[in-house]
């Protein structure tokens, strides 16, 4: 994924980006010309995150952050008191009657955000969404952290890896309506019911601990007490992962875990051996989620892409800039710009990338 070089850079980015402070709710504007062609400091850019006090969401919003602010833009960060649509809807109907110039979006629900983002668009207000989509009718284009069948792909074969080829998995996402954890999970079973290889793994149950870290221990433990022949859990949410973690490493428990983390969040136990709950976890970079997102933001409200299947931009100096936008699976009318494959940690790499990140 990324060579040592690049982790020290990373470094330094996020050093950056938490100085200038991604603070829910506010707005600032400042740094020199320079990400994207246009205007930009005469714009103002938002971000909606699903949730207040979510490491993974303000990793995000510093990368959006950072990109703006440094293109000379105005950035506004909202994070919602819940991991609710509910409570986006309330901050992205603000956004609109400040008039800002784009709004980018980790959805909570695909399909209860459509009007609100409808309104923005009638409002003359540029929707990209990133970590999660929404309705592809009400958006310009998906900044997605990897492709979904990558990512099902990846999470599968641990479980098969962990679980020694057969047994009782379960999986603990965040909450039912999210379109990136229920993608993930539908390839996940897609890949595992066409594949003879994964015959001998028994799925027992889908549990959602909302991503609030208190619900996903309760949610953790439910699982150990349900089934006491439970090898696995799967989880590709950070918040439910650590929650996990925690857990089942507290409890000695056999049962093994794999998912999406933080690095930082979970070094502490990621290890081969029977001490730590967790062998390996998969995840990618949310600063550079967010500053796709930010790179998109500035692309479409300058006019330097439409959302259309076929554009592409700059995006400074990251990793596989310049960026197309490719077609959706399944919605070929439909963009999104992938930020790359999921990337592997485990115990030779835990310590440098919690670092990081």
């Amino acid at each position: 994924m990324k060579k040592k070089l690049f982790s020290v850079l990373l470094c330094a980015t996020m050093a950056v980006g938490l100085l200038a402070g991604c603070g829910g709710g506010s707005s600032s504007s400042g740094g020199s010309d320079g990400a994207a062609g246009g205007d930009t400091s005469a714009h103002t850019y938002a971000i909606v995150t699903k949730s207040s006090g979510n490491p993974y969401n303000e990793r995000e919003a510093t990368g959006f952050k950072e990109v703006i602010e440094a293109a000379g833009g105005t950035c506004v960060v909202q994070n919602p008191e819940a991991a609710t649509a509910d409570a986006q809807i309330s901050v992205i109907q603000s956004l609109i009657s400040q008039g800002v110039d784009s709004i980018a979006i980790a959805a909570n629900d695909s399909n209860a955000l459509a009007s609100v983002c409808q309104e923005a668009l009638d409002a003359g207000i540029k929707v990209v969404t990133l970590d999660s989509d929404v309705n592809t009718a009400v958006r310009a284009t998906f900044c997605n952290q990897a492709g979904v069948q990558e990512v099902g792909q990846a999470l599968i074969e641990a479980v098969y890896d962990i679980c020694g080829g057969e047994g009782q998995y379960a999986i603990l996402s965040a909450t039912s309506q999210a379109t990136n954890q229920n993608a993930w999970i539908e390839a996940m079973k897609s890949v595992q019911e066409s594949d003879a290889k994964y015959a001998s793994l028994e799925l027992v149950e889908v549990a959602y601990g909302d991503d609030e870290p208190q619900k996903s221990t309760d949610q953790t433990q439910a699982l150990l007490n349900k089934y006491p022949n439970l090898k696995c859990i799967c989880a590709p949410t950070t918040v439910g992962i650590a929650a996990a973690a925690k857990v089942l490493q507290d409890q000695g428990s056999s049962v093994k875990l794999t998912g999406l983390g933080l690095p930082s969040e979970m070094k502490e136990y990621i290890g081969a051996d029977d001490a730590h709950s967790c062998p390996y976890m998969f995840l990618w970079n949310p600063i550079d989620l967010g500053k796709l997102a930010g790179y998109a933001s500035i692309a479409l409200v300058d006019g330097t892409i439409t959302g259309a299947v076929g554009d592409s931009f700059e995006a400074g100096d990251m990793e596989n800039s310049p960026y197309t936008l490719s077609a959706v699976a399944g919605d070929e009318s439909a963009s999104e710009i992938i930020l790359g494959p999921p990337f592997k940690f485990d115990p030779d790499n835990i310590e440098e990338w919690a670092a990081v990140y």
